[in-house]
């Protein structure tokens, strides 16, 4: 029987991103004494601000920079995991930039599939924080990461999630995994039935959600017009 659990909100902070209640279902990653089941894929700060899930992946397609991890830091109310790059970013770089969101107080640091095993390396002799390694197909290799330092795999294959998922997990019981739920509570059971500890979503934009809201004012102006 599931556990009654009390809810507070507030009046001007009602409207919120809720993340699909099946990822609870997860098992979690325990990281810094902190249970984490969901993350949220952004860097909208607004959006960061608003919504209920448990930590933010922040990767985005520019090179990193520390002044954009700084203002997610300091905006945020829950973990942040920051990109510092491995793909047009490599090298020295990256390790200064993991070392720098370290110091800012990120939570951790997520790197893209090319990251070469030698700079994850040198990441691991140089932070403190996990360090996440993103796979986006099943015939990587997952041992070598492991080896070179990654404490958490992040699996973004879409539709191909749950089928890496399920590889890894068959070789590695116990090594922390985050995968991609889809857009379906769906496509997220099976994420976490083939073996993910935790979810990441990608919620709408300021703009979609901007668009359905003043999409329901003017509905409400014509409505109100026709009586």
């Amino acid at each position: 029987m599931a556990k009654y659990v009390p809810e507070v909100k507030g009046t001007l902070r009602n409207h919120l991103i809720e993340l699909p209640q099946v990822i609870r279902d997860a098992s979690g990653i325990k990281i810094f004494g902190k249970r984490l089941k969901s993350f949220i894929f952004s860097t909208d700060v607004a959006i960061i601000r608003n919504t209920n899930a448990d930590a933010v992946i922040a990767v985005y397609p520019f090179t990193p920079q520390p002044i954009i991890t700084q203002a997610l830091v300091v905006s945020a109310d829950i973990p942040i995991f920051c990109g510092v790059g491995g793909g047009i970013t490599t090298g020295k770089r990256v390790v200064n930039l993991a070392l720098d969101a370290e110091f800012k107080g990120a939570m951790g640091v997520v790197v893209n599939s090319p990251t070469p095993n030698e700079v994850i390396k040198h990441m691991r002799e140089t932070i403190d924080i996990p360090i996440v390694v993103t796979v986006v197909s099943e015939y990587e290799d997952i041992k070598s990461r492991i080896e070179a330092g990654a404490n958490i795999i992040n699996v973004s294959g879409a539709n191909r999630t749950p089928d890496i998922v399920k590889k890894i997990r068959e070789e590695y019981k116990e090594i922390p995994i985050i995968a991609t739920g889809g857009n379906t509570e769906e496509t997220i059971k099976k994420a976490i039935d083939a073996g993910a500890n935790a979810i990441t979503i990608t919620p709408p934009s300021t703009a979609q959600i901007f668009k359905d809201i003043m999409n329901k004012y003017r509905k409400q102006y014509l409505d109100e017009s026709e009586k």
